[in-house]
């Protein structure tokens, strides 16, 4: 083991937040070290305090934040005693900081590449002909195309993915020995986010640089990390090795973590995920003792919340640390789910039938467009589909793909181009919303991705949900309508006493729950679900997931679950949809979705799939590129400007011609839009496999 001390040292680190009201205590006693060249994760949920530790090493918390006690040591030194210019030195040359959102790092009015020259032009007053020099270098290095012109395009002239990697660009551009990813790729689509995670890594590995990565997403840390520190509450609560933690976990937190997630064999029915029970308490409402007890499976009172939880060495395991004074009596062979028993939907007849949807934009000539005539956005291409009574139908695909245009269409917000929807044997495509009559509007239904927009700040939840009720025309008095409303949050497993609550009072979950309830107001029979739990925690996003399948399960509901995370994806959809560029490219049930054969876009998204286990082992197929623009779409198969496959198929079909949907399977229910040999197609390996125990 090295001698050397580590790039970073935080040791016995607390922060509080004053208020007018009172102090508020972040993070307490928190320590962790990150030595030369090594990735540490930082998992937790929302509010654990990832973030504020992040910031207190940075020293940027603000005129209310203070570090109250503890230190953190930089290459040795502590940084309290630097003075703000050493800091100031410090920040953007030796430690460098990526955000959430790549937007909050980029100056809107400034191009590229005077922002990227800028870093080495403070730090290290060099000439501008090498600061530029160094810019086109590191541009090359984050895999972007065509230095020269990015160099000279404004922020809002690339997209999310470019944007993101401008930022690691100018992280990277004094060659920081510390680089501290916030939630680095939480806003991309799971395809850049793989070719991110692979650019981090093979640059921490070219420049040397020690990384401590944010995230709530355990896959993602399992691929880029060499150590682990689960935070619960302000404090660490597990730490070490990767393989330590993720197997031999010695910590009730990690564990519930762990089962909240859909890792390979969960199964809704047989296996279902166990969603923490309680909440995470409040700053200045923490518990006596462990900050977990309230929630923890093996609580002992009298013991667990007597005295404060230090961290103990796990036996046998370097630096492997755990805050349990029960660490060492658990029987943790019991981390694997056990099997439930769940009564299994019966799939009924389709009730929803689209057939060659088609929904087109004209844009107005202009100068952004270069003048000319009108151009038109070809947002859906000839889509065809049913759902059936109590299915669970995952429509996915990368941002772009049209996936909730054509929900847009569905709900009645937009009007088909071309095309039909049929609900029921009555056409609905082509009527926008305010022409549908009351029962086809509170048949079809919308549950959003973010609850804190969806919900009027200044109206109470029974409020809201009543509105719904009057909208709908249910219930003849106030009376019945009230006590509608408390049947519909007894449904979404909200108490009662919610009703009179205002949403600010409401975590993200349980706003999402007023949404859900809200959405089956009426009745709904069809209700689109928007990704609904991405902007939830891990533990919440459980418990969301489970109460959508449960009321699917009494009221027969179809759900068209628009996602792009295929783990969720994999454990609550019957059959998945595939869509890229607008167009169905694979469509079937579940289990031969996630089996070959794959059309080579769904091959490369499950690649892509961060998964939160050490048995699994993938295949690597990272994109080149982006999704093509729809106002421009790629000639012949939307696809094949990014197909590893193409070389496959003979002479230029795939640039001539939409390939047509190939049938697999006894009944032909499993279908692929691919140029590919059927031979071809059905002799792909797996990119998923399960590694030999």
């Amino acid at each position: 083991m090295s001698t050397e001390p580590p790039i970073l040292e935080i040791e016995n680190l607390s922060i509080s937040f004053f208020t007018r009201l009172r102090e508020i205590p972040a993070v307490m006693d928190f320590s962790c070290a990150v030595r030369a060249g090594e990735a540490m994760g930082l998992v937790g949920e929302s509010g654990c305090g990832k973030s504020t530790v992040a910031l207190g090493v940075m020293r940027d918390l603000g005129v209310n934040g203070r570090i109250t006690s503890g230190s953190v040591k930089f290459k040795g030194r502590d940084m309290a005693s630097m003075s703000d210019a050493e800091l100031r030195a410090i920040r953007g040359r030796e430690i460098a900081m990526i955000y959430q959102e790549p937007m909050a790092s980029l100056n809107p009015a400034m191009k590229v590449g005077r922002q990227l020259m800028e870093v080495p032009l403070i730090h290290e007053n060099i000439a501008k002909k090498e600061a530029r020099a160094r810019a086109l270098e590191v541009l090359t290095d984050v895999k972007l195309p065509d230095p020269e012109r990015i160099m000279d395009a404004y922020p809002h002239q690339l997209s999310g993915g470019q944007q993101q990697r401008i930022v690691i660009a100018m992280a990277l551009m004094s060659k920081p020995s510390l680089l501290i990813l916030d939630e680095p790729t939480t806003a991309l689509d799971v395809t850049v986010e793989a070719a991110v995670v692979e650019l981090v890594k093979d640059l921490g590995r070219k420049y040397g640089t020690s990384m401590l990565f944010i995230s709530h997403n355990l896959g993602l840390v399992l691929e880029t990390c060499d150590r682990l520190c689960v935070m619960y509450s302000g404090e660490a609560v597990e730490t070490g090795n990767i393989a330590d933690v993720f197997d031999k976990m010695r910590n009730p937190y990690t564990q519930a973590l762990f089962r909240s997630i859909p890792l390979p064999g969960a199964d809704k029915n047989l296996k279902p995920l166990v969603a923490i029970p309680g909440n995470f308490p409040l700053p200045h409402e923490r518990p006596p003792g462990c900050n977990f007890g309230p929630r923890c499976d093996y609580f002992q009172d009298g013991l667990c919340d007597a005295q404060s939880i230090p961290m103990f060495d796990v036996e046998g395991q370097s630096r492997h640390e755990t805050r349990c004074l029960r660490h060492d009596e658990i029987d943790w062979s019991r981390q694997e789910i056990r099997a439930i028993e769940t009564e299994k939907t019966e799939i009924g007849d389709p009730i929803l039938r689209m057939e060659d949807l088609k929904k087109y934009y004209e844009v107005n000539a202009s100068s952004l467009f270069k003048g000319g005539d009108k151009r038109v956005v070809k947002a859906n291409e000839s889509l065809s589909f049913e759902a059936r009574e109590s299915e669970t139908l995952a429509i996915v695909g990368e941002s772009g793909c049209g996936k909730s245009t054509f929900a847009k269409v569905l709900m009645g917000l937009e009007t088909a181009t071309d095309g039909t929807i049929t609900l029921d044997n009555q056409s609905i495509g082509d009527t926008p919303i305010q022409d549908r009559d009351t029962d086809t509007v509170a048949d079809v239904q919308m549950v959003f991705q973010n609850p804190f927009d969806t919900l009027n700040p200044s109206m109470t939840v029974g409020r809201q949900i009543m509105r719904a009720l009057e909208i709908f025309k249910i219930g003849g008095t106030e009376a019945a309508r009230r006590e509608k409303m408390l049947d519909l949050l007894d449904l979404v497993k909200l108490p009662r006493e919610f009703a009179d609550r205002m949403p600010r009072q409401l975590s993200g979950g349980q706003k999402q729950r007023v949404g859900i309830a809200r959405a089956f107001a009426g009745g709904a029979r069809i209700v689109v679900a928007d990704e609904p739990v991405s902007a939830l925690d891990v533990s919440v996003q459980a418990a969301v997931a489970d109460l959508l399948m449960e009321i699917q399960r009494t009221q027969k509901t179809t759900l068209l679950f628009i996602s792009h995370d295929l783990s969720i994806v994999r454990y609550l959809s019957d059959r998945v949809m595939v869509m890229y560029l607008g167009h169905v490219v694979e469509i079937g049930d579940t289990n031969d979705v996630f089996a070959p054969p794959y059309h080579p876009y769904t091959e490369a998204l499950l690649s892509a799939v961060p998964i939160a286990d050490t048995r699994v082992e993938k295949k690597h197929i990272v994109l080149e590129g982006d999704v093509p623009s729809a106002m421009n779409p790629p000639s012949g198969c939307p696809f094949q400007t990014r197909c590893r496959w193409k070389s496959e198929v003979p002479g230029d079909l795939c640039e001539r011609e939409v390939p047509p949907m190939v049938r697999f399977g006894a009944e032909g229910q499993h279908q692929i839009k691919c140029h590919l040999t059927r031979e071809k197609l059905e002799g792909m390996e797996p990119v998923i496999t399960m590694a030999a125990e």
